[in-house]
């Protein structure tokens, strides 16, 4: 599963680590993320997130 990186504060999400206090299990995959989701930094949404390669 790849890892996505927000644009407006570089925080990565990492499928392995998924998000725990937004309750999203490790294994997760940024697709699987909910529509709502929102980066725990800066509060953007997954639309401003890129695939890290």
């Amino acid at each position: 599963m790849d890892s996505y990186e927000c644009t407006i504060c570089g925080y990565v999400y990492d499928p392995a680590k998924g998000d725990e206090k937004a309750g999203i299990p490790p294994g997760t995959s940024f697709d699987d993320l909910p529509d709502d989701w929102l980066c725990p930094l800066c509060q953007e949404g997954k639309e401003v997130f890129e695939i890290v390669s």
